[in-house]
């Protein structure tokens, strides 16, 4: 019944307001007003000013109609999670933050923050690693940047408290950065590889893998593929497993393998069995081109410098040297003796045979030291007849101007990013001089001699290192006859050639000219990515195998060997820069919860 007097009424005010107000006012039993129905109305019309508030409003018709609800109403208390939902929502992108600043902006300049933290803990990881310091080193550095932080920007403390650089976080860090700087070799159109091994100071082997890689845009990157432990034997098959891995693992394809180079070791180079007639196998079971196998070059020039030994010259060297500097105190005496005498020098260098070109640097200034050793050998009763005799003195000068201009070539040959043609012109520039003398001409002929037996496998490719030089004025008929087409086409067009001519001894210049190649030139430009790409020596395993001495050494010998590897490859690797931005991104931007 009180549901039908609810639905009258409501209908009574649709059809007529005014009227129903009225009613309202009017009705007697509601015993508070004691006025009559028409002081109301005149009441009523006095504040409605309206011209048209005597007509009655229209009811629309064209509402459409509601359809019953297909659920029923859930009427039941709401749970927590949904209040929590709905607080959640209250505090959107215009809702006003602590300080009257909108919740968004304050999201985003809290996500902006912590990203900045993660990006810099990021860089101050890879300065770790690069400076061959310890994980722990971390957080002494974050105790660093927290203390300048509070003397010159106070303000934003907690923003470097956040820098998280706990030891465990740098090894994820530098492990991170690692990965990343693999990712461009996946992009190669042909490479080649370098390996050497060594041991570190635990005993344990270690196999150092580099990659070199050419891709579309002609681009040369220079990266380390593995440092891998090995525990077991290092026999030929051991290692062309290991190097199988590391390949397949890298997403590396045998189809554009284009040439591997080792130092002359019997397991690198057997013929059989050795690791590069493994590859050769291996690339033949792939229906792959036949890789160019080298032989270190620098190995290879410092086997020539040990064919003449001079053996008159260097025992008095050594016995000199060994008399002045293995005794402390005759090493004083010495030294205050070069400083008496007023001498350009102030010591003698050691000699180490291990290092054989380390001789020319020694031999030059034991050379000019002569006189001063000649009088100090002679006062302390030690007299060397030789170094008055000036036929030995011949001999001495003679090997001293030799391992110098060995030396000075050892240095050409080493150095990141170098091509290997250019590699092979340094090795066989001017070998052979004339020299007056028949001695010495026979000792620089026996070199020349040594040098060509040396480098048989750079010279079986001198045609291709020859064109890669110099395109234009290499004679056709001498080029492979697949090649012979295109480098007509290309010597006789005048624009390329002046292009050439123009870049011709910058790498960096000559890969943007064979970048604009013409596509008329496959072969050619084939050609041209499988030769930028070879290795002319192993001087980066050299090279790495010292930093990882110096990394792994007695107060870190329990470094493990992913760590290892990933502090080598962050810390060795010049040609790539690690994406510490998409980096970032990957992360949840977490960041350190502690103060200190």
């Amino acid at each position: 019944m009180h549901r039908k007097k609810k639905e009258k009424a409501r209908t009574d005010f649709y059809k007529d307001p005014f009227e129903f107000v009225k009613g309202i006012f009017t009705k007697e039993k509601s015993g508070f007003l004691k006025t009559s129905k028409d002081q109301v109305e005149e009441h009523l019309r006095t504040i409605f000013t309206d011209e048209k508030k005597d007509e009655p409003i229209v009811v629309p018709t064209d509402i459409p109609p509601i359809s019953s609800p297909q659920h029923q109403f859930d009427i039941s208390p709401p749970k927590l999670s949904e209040v929590k939902q709905a607080v959640k929502k209250a505090r959107s992108a215009s809702a006003p933050g602590p300080n009257g600043v909108p919740q968004q902006e304050l999201s985003k300049k809290a996500k902006k923050e912590n990203e900045a933290a993660v990006e810099a803990s990021y860089t101050v990881s890879e300065i770790i690693a690069k400076a061959r310091k310890p994980f722990k080193e971390g957080k002494f550095i974050k105790k660093c940047l927290l203390l300048a932080a509070s003397k010159v920007c106070p303000e934003k403390n907690d923003q470097f408290s956040k820098i998280s650089l706990s030891a465990n976080t740098v090894a994820e860090r530098i492990s991170d950065l690692s990965c990343s700087l693999c990712e461009k070799a996946k992009y190669f159109c042909a490479y080649s590889v370098a390996l050497d091994e060594s041991t570190d100071n635990t005993d344990t082997a270690q196999l150092a893998v580099y990659v070199r890689g050419v891709n579309d845009n002609f681009e040369v990157i220079e990266d380390l593929l593995a440092v891998i432990p090995m525990h077991g034997q290092t026999t030929a098959q051991e290692i062309f497993r290991l190097l199988c891995g590391a390949i397949e693992d890298a997403g590396l394809p045998w189809k554009r393998f284009a040439g591997i180079t080792t130092d002359g070791a019997p397991s690198m180079t057997g013929r059989k069995n050795g690791l590069v007639a493994l590859v050769q196998r291996k690339l033949e079971e792939e229906n792959v081109e036949e890789a160019i196998a080298l032989h270190c070059i620098i190995h290879q020039q410092a086997l020539c410098s040990k064919c003449r030994r001079f053996d008159n010259v260097m025992p008095v060297v050594v016995k000199c040297i060994n008399h002045i500097r293995s005794r402390g105190l005759k090493h004083q005496q010495f030294r205050a003796f070069l400083e008496e005498i007023e001498s350009e020098y102030e010591d003698v260098l050691y000699f180490t045979e291990v290092r054989w070109l380390s001789r020319g640097n020694v031999l030059k200034r034991f050379f000019e030291l002569r006189a001063e050793v000649k009088a100090f050998m002679e006062k302390d009763g030690m007299a060397v007849p030789l170094l008055s005799d000036s036929k030995w003195l011949m001999d001495f000068a003679f090997l001293v101007d030799i391992t110098q201009e060995l030396n000075v070539l050892n240095k050409k040959l080493q150095g990141q990013g170098q091509l290997v043609s250019a590699a092979y012109d340094n090795a066989l520039m001017d070998v052979g001089t004339p020299f007056s003398g028949e001695k010495y001409a026979d000792a620089i002929m026996k070199l020349q001699e040594e040098f060509d037996r040396r480098f048989a496998d750079f010279k079986t490719h001198r045609a291709t290192f020859q064109i890669f030089a110099d395109p234009f004025s290499f004679d056709v008929q001498d080029a492979p006859p697949v090649l012979q087409m295109e480098l007509i086409d290309l010597q006789c067009n005048s624009e390329l050639k002046v292009k050439f001519r123009e870049v011709s001894g910058n790498t960096d210049k000559l890969g943007q000219f064979l970048r604009e190649l013409p596509p008329t030139f496959p072969d050619l430009s084939r050609m041209f990515k499988r030769t930028m790409c070879l290795f002319g020596s192993t001087y980066l395993c050299e090279k790495l195998f010292s930093t990882m001495n110096f990394n792994k050494s007695k107060y870190r010998s329990r470094l493990t060997d992913k760590h290892l590897q990933a502090i080598l490859r962050v810390s060795t690797v010049s040609s790539l820069k690690p994406n510490v931005s998409q980096l970032c991104e990957r992360k949840c931007c977490q960041v350190s919860g502690s103060k200190e």
